[in-house]
This record gives C-alpha cells, structure tokens and sequence, in this order.
C-alpha cells in the first residue's frame, strides 16, 4: 500500500514544509487541488459537502497547480505529485501537455495527471467553452495529450480539436498516468476506459465499497482489467492501520489521507507537521 497525503483547502503558504515533512513521513503522492476563480452568482454546487462547498471555497486561496507542483518538487526528491484534479476539459490539451511533459522533465517523472470535470458551470462558460459537452470534450482532451506526449509526429481531426502534424519535445522518458477523478458512471466509466487510475474525492468506506466494485466490473467490460491501474481512494475515517487493511481488502493501492480535519477551521502548520508525522510514525510505518 502507497499513502497520498491531500494538501486539501488550506494555507498555501504552507506547501513547501507539509511537502518536506510528506517525504520524511513516507507518504508516496501529494495531490494538489485546482480552481480557476469562484463566482460570486451560481447555481453550481461543490457535489462533495453538504452545503455545496459555499463555507469554505467562496474565501479559499488556489495557486496554479502546475506552479505549485513544481515549486515543492524542488524542495523534495522521491514525493510524486498530481494535481487532484485538474479541470482538463476547460483547458486546451495541447497546452496541458507542454505542461506536463515540462514538469516530467523538470521532477524526473515526479507527475501524474489527475483530470476531472469541474462541478462549476463557470468554470466553462466564463471561459468561452461549452458546458454540455464537457464530457465529450474532457474524452478529447485525453487523447491529445496521450497523442502529443508520445514525441513522434501527431496530428487530431475531432470534434472539438484539428491541428496538423505536430512534435512535442521534450516528452517523459516514462508515461504520464492518468488519473480520472469523478464518482459519477460517466466518470467510472471513463477511468476504466481510458486511465491509469482513479481517484476518489471525499469519500467514506461504504461509498467506496460500492464504487470500487463498478469501477472494476467496468474494467473487465471494456476490457482493461489487466493493465496496470492505480486507484487512490479518499476514505475520510482513515486514521489508523485498521482503515487501511479496509482499503486493501477493496483493491485501493494508494490510500489517501489528510492528517489534520480537512473541512475544520484552518490550524497552523506546527500542527499539521505534527500530525503528518504522527500519521508516518503510527500508520505509514506499519506497511513498509
């Protein structure tokens, strides 16, 4: 079992040490969230609390995940970083994939990419982009940034994206994995279809006891059951070796969790230091 410590909505002053004192602890990934802006008017809500994420997102602070990745993959050598998840389909694929071919070269392979769609109508429409086919959109998306990451010649003729033969350089010397994001059947579904992984948001042990299940039933339909796939799942009682032998049972390979209440008031970084190392010393190093 790999451990994922989610950095959450918090400081993000405090990115540098927690990403230090992850290393130190044992955890395998960070993962980092991602947000454009918040609307001030919306009908959108934030699917995963239950008052639609307007307590604490409204006066949260997001620095570009591609910035902040590579910012704390400078102060560390081992920690693997995604952003957790990056609104791709409101993003151009080539674009994305520049980005993240640069942060591979600069991290030695330090990056995944975790995509999702954003639950913000906004985040699309302020943007000059379509909200209703996001999803087809998002299906485009990946499959530009797989083609241009290749670093041979490669051109796109869909829906959404056309462009001529093209070269990226430079590209990873390993592949970049994709990680899907999302708890609805389109997303498990695209996660089986066409990831590397998935990643779970917020969720308890029940939840994920019934996810898991469809994500691999949905695996050995399209008929990906036997590539390598990574699934990091947000179980929010995790806490001790006991939740994690749970995870293990469900096929989880890479367990997330946040050593400090993520939704609670914000606390300092002493005590979050504090807790990622209780959390190495009391969980971590019962799995190595």
């Amino acid at each position: 079992m790999r451990f994922v410590i989610n950095y959450g909505l918090g400081n993000i002053d405090h990115g540098v040490p927690i990403a230090r004192a992850a290393e130190a602890a044992g955890f395998a990934s960070l993962g980092i969230p991602d947000s454009f802006f918040y609307p001030k008017h919306s009908d959108s809500r934030y699917p995963y609390t239950p008052d639609g994420g307007r307590s604490f997102i409204e006066h949260q602070a997001f620095l570009d995940p591609c910035v902040w990745i590579a910012t704390m993959a400078a102060v560390t050598k081992r920690l693997r970083f995604y952003p957790s998840v990056y609104k791709l389909p409101a993003r151009h694929p080539l674009a994305v994939a520049k980005m993240f071919s640069s942060l591979a070269h600069v991290t030695g392979n330090r990056v995944a990419l975790g995509v999702g769609l954003s639950p913000w109508l906004e985040d699309f429409t302020y943007l000059g982009i379509d909200w209703e086919s996001r999803g087809r959109r998002m299906d485009e998306c990946i499959r530009v940034v797989r083609g241009a990451l290749t670093g041979e010649y490669f051109a796109f003729e869909g829906e959404f994206f056309r462009f001529g033969e093209l070269r990226m350089k430079p590209v990873p010397t390993e592949p970049l994995r994709i990680l899907v994001g999302g708890h609805s059947e389109p997303a498990l579904k695209r996660a089986a279809r066409v990831g590397d992984g998935w990643v779970s948001a917020n969720s308890t042990y029940e939840e994920l006891a019934a996810l898991i299940p469809k994500l691999q039933g949905y695996r050995r339909e399209f008929g990906t059951a036997d590539r390598p796939f990574e699934i990091h799942a947000f179980d929010v009682m995790l806490a001790d070796t006991t939740g994690v032998e749970r995870l293990a049972a469900l096929g989880v390979t890479d367990a997330i969790a946040v050593p400090w209440n993520l939704l609670g008031p914000e606390i300092s970084l002493a005590e979050k230091l504090e807790g990622i190392a209780r959390f190495g010393n009391d969980v971590i190093a019962r799995f190595r």
